[in-house]
């Protein structure tokens, strides 16, 4: 896919690895729409990238668990960029404290993400196609021990870019199904405050296990590859993300 005047639609685009594919994909001539439910950080960033491309960058208030406000943010992005290539599902949360809300955004927020697109992008529905990216996590296939709830979500997710990225799906909508799924950034694995994110404090020297190799990736980094991965990665497909090293395929399933 050329990317240069391709429409994305990016969730949880104002922070993390959101906020960097927002940058990226600007940078390889898409406009973008930056999608997240911290308004005043998702204006901070809409402020910083207009200063390059004023009529290339929106903001679009959007809460990954309100169909209804998802749904609007996509007809937003519509009326004001004219379409949507690319939809990144990029909103997540890691703490099983708050499991419930865990699942509802890294796996429900995700599914909404994708129905959405085929409604939006589909070839059977007048759209044009396009590519959906999933976000996973590393531990779709090394389990987080510690994070029992998160661990779920991550590789529910790749089932779901499985599933959906079939042949079958990929025929009747001529979108394309993705997901990547890079090793814990470097906010989660040096903070300090672990136990907020454990269902149980006796949990943390699982934790400390669970990261002892981990070396953390850079938001950066996770761009770069996800620019090459929407460009070229097969639908159906999953690519761990870690280090510096090219993204990998995962085989998670025969």
């Amino acid at each position: 896919m050329d990317l240069k005047g391709k429409v994305a639609l990016v969730t949880g685009g104002a922070s993390g690895y959101g906020r960097e594919y927002c940058i990226e994909l600007l940078k390889h001539g898409c406009k973008v729409s930056i999608c997240d439910i911290n308004s005043e950080l998702g204006e901070d960033l809409l402020h910083e990238l207009a200063k390059d491309g004023k009529d290339s960058v929106i903001f679009c208030p959007c809460d990954v668990t309100d169909y209804q406000q998802y749904d609007e943010a996509f007809q937003t992005t519509i009326s004001k960029l004219g379409g949507v290539d690319i939809v990144i599902n990029n909103a997540s949360v890691m703490n099983d404290r708050l499991w419930e809300l865990e699942v509802d955004v890294n796996l429900n927020g995700v599914i909404r993400g994708l129905l959405l697109a085929f409604r939006f992008l589909g070839k059977d529905r007048g759209g044009s196609g396009g590519v959906v990216v999933n976000g996973g996590s590393s531990c779709s296939s090394h389990p987080l021990v510690s994070l029992p709830v998160f661990t779920a979500t991550k590789h529910a997710v790749a089932a779901l870019t499985r599933s959906y990225g079939d042949p079958y799906h990929m025929n009747l909508t001529g979108v394309r199904v993705i997901s990547v799924c890079p090793t814990p950034p470097e906010r989660v694995v040096l903070s300090g405050d672990s136990r907020k994110r454990l269902l149980s404090g006796e949990y943390e020297q699982a934790w400390k296990k669970d990261i002892s190799e981990t070396i953390p990736v850079k938001s950066e980094y996770v761009a770069k590859c996800v620019i090459d991965l929407i460009k070229k990665a097969p639908s159906g497909t999953s690519w761990l993300i870690e280090k510096t090293k090219p993204p990998q395929e995962l085989s998670i399933f025969p």
